[in-house]
């Protein structure tokens, strides 16, 4: 099995970023059993909004009794459960799992970028629209997924706190070819949704976008942009490693083998 995560993470910093994360994603209903974070959202299956998030290494306590109790809740929903492995996860949960048959997906890199100093790429800029309506729609349609996720997603969007740029690239024959949700928490950028229509990728329109969010963010004071991007996705770490987002961590995905 892959490492999922690096030995020597930078706690505090992951602690923010996931604090940050949750922030910026957030999860319709939010139940915590000690330090662990139950997060779940009925009409959307991102993991991001359903899966049970351990935020102490050091609370291993009542494991067996406490995922089972979790998972009961996972089972209201008519949905597996989901656990997800930060190093802010205690080995001693994670061995249960693996022992119980869980197996692990999804591993995922969440990296950082230094606005301050960042050479932002000479593009076309665009600006943020405030119809919500329509940047879902545009990021369901460069994403090719159901519509049937439009009300879902438009929840989620409206239900972020922090300030929030909402970027898209309009083909006037083709329709919408590019998005990307900027979300700014003080000092720090996150960068979601990121979307390029499967068409129109390797033409730049990543680069576009991106740089557009960017410098939003860095306009208004953000110092350092933060996102997550699959390990797998080679297309995307290639784009990222322009702008010198660098790994932070690592964190992956367990669900029981059904």
């Amino acid at each position: 099995m892959t490492e999922a995560f690096p030995k020597k993470a930078n706690l505090p910093l992951v602690r923010r970023l996931e604090a940050v994360g949750f922030r910026a994603w957030p999860a319709s209903s939010v139940v915590y059993d000690g330090s662990w974070q139950v997060r779940l959202t009925a009409g959307h299956p991102s993991n991001r909004l359903n899966s049970i998030v351990p935020l102490d290494p050091s609370d291993h306590r009542d494991v067996e009794i406490r995922l089972a109790k979790a998972s009961r809740k996972f089972e209201a929903y008519g949905r597996p459960a989901v656990l997800r492995q930060t190093p802010l996860a205690s080995p001693v949960l994670i061995d249960l799992v693996r022992a119980e048959g869980w197996q692990s997906f999804d591993e995922t890199i969440v990296m950082t970028c230094d606005l301050t100093h960042a050479e932002l790429p000479d593009t076309l800029d665009h600006l943020p629209t405030h119809d919500i309506g329509r940047f879902v729609d545009a990021n369901l349609a460069t994403d090719q997924v159901s519509a049937k996720l439009k009300p879902a997603l438009a929840e989620i969007i409206n239900a972020i706190k922090p300030p929030s740029g909402l970027f898209m690239i309009d083909d006037q024959k083709a329709g919408p070819v590019a998005t990307v949700l900027c979300v700014q928490d003080n000092d720090l950028a996150g960068i979601m949704s990121l979307s390029v229509t499967p068409s129109r990728r390797r033409e730049g329109l990543g680069l576009e976008i991106l740089t557009s969010a960017l410098r939003w963010a860095r306009m208004r004071s953000a110092r350092t942009a933060w996102l997550q991007v699959k390990a797998t996705n080679e297309g995307a770490l290639k784009l990222y490693d322009r702008f010198g987002f660098q790994e932070v961590y690592r964190y992956s995905y367990w669900r029981q083998d059904t």
